[in-house]
Parts: structure tokens; C-alpha cells; sequence
């Protein structure tokens, strides 16, 4: 007995995907609120038709970078480190210093950290542009205004 629903699953291929240009205002944002957003955003889970193993994301364009809070005390509690690979080679950082010195840094860091660790991250991670004032590139694009 034949049923009228098809019990196939339609994939997405990545010749099909339309990508298009957002801009979002970090200005007042929560840190890491705005980034769990943006990480979903940038995976395409917002879209009806998400494909897990296709690279779906449309770009953002991230405003006011230097405007984001941070709650609580992490200004000063939360500690980046990178390592440069030598002996000794381990340098600390606060979240003030970073926001300070790299605002995009800051917002970059916590958007990677929410993403899935496999291939894909890298390639999603091309399509997130932060900037720390309210001037962009991008203008030609026309992105539109997204309020999260």
C-alpha cells in the first residue's frame, strides 16, 4: 500500500544554498547571549530546510563590538591564554585587557568557542565579520538590519 507521503528525506546541497547579508548591532548586548546566536545563526539551524552537514550560513556583519557587556565579574575573572609553543610561552589575558586591545577578538573567541569542533568551523567562521565601531565594508553588500 502506497502512502502519499514520501518517506525520503530532501538534503540540501551547497550548490542550492542562497546566502544573504546581515547586520547585527552588538551595541548593549550580553556577551555570550549574542554569541549563542550567532553561532546557531551561523549554522543555519534558524532555516526550515538545515542541512547538518552543509554549510548553510548566510554572513553577518557585527557592529559595535567595543559595546558589548560582559555580566558579573568576568571582566576580570575570565582569563584568555594562548601559548606560543616554547618553553614559558603561556600569556594571559582578562576579558577588560582583550576588550580593550581586540573588542572583535573578544566576540570572535566566544562565537568559536559555541561552534561544533569539526571541519565546518573554520569555514563557518569566514562568514562572521566583526567590526568594533559602527563603520563597515560591507556596505556594498546591503545587508539587512537583524535585531537579536
Amino acid at each position: 500500500m502506497s502512502s502519499i507521503f514520501s518517506s525520503q528525506t530532501l538534503w540540501v546541497k551547497k550548490e542550492e544554498v542562497k546566502r544573504n547579508w546581515y547586520l547585527v548591532d552588538a551595541k548593549d548586548k550580553i556577551l555570550g547571549r549574542l554569541a549563542s546566536k550567532l553561532a546557531c545563526l551561523l549554522q543555519g539551524k534558524h532555516r526550515a530546510d538545515y542541512t547538518p552537514h552543509v554549510d548553510q550560513a548566510d554572513f553577518f556583519v557585527v557592529i559595535n563590538a567595543e559595546k558589548v557587556k560582559l555580566t558579573g565579574k568576568k571582566l576580570d575573572q575570565k582569563v584568555y591564554w594562548r601559548h606560543s609553543g616554547y618553553m614559558g610561552g603561556l600569556k594571559l589575558e582578562t576579558a577588560r585587557k582583550l576588550l580593550e586591545k581586540k573588542p572583535e577578538q573578544l566576540l570572535f573567541l566566544a562565537v568559536k568557542g559555541m561552534l561544533p569542533k569539526n571541519r565546518m568551523r573554520n569555514k563557518l567562521l569566514k562568514k562572521l565579520k566583526i567590526y568594533a565601531g559602527p563603520n563597515h565594508p560591507h556596505l556594498a553588500q546591503n545587508p539587512k538590519y537583524l535585531e537579536l
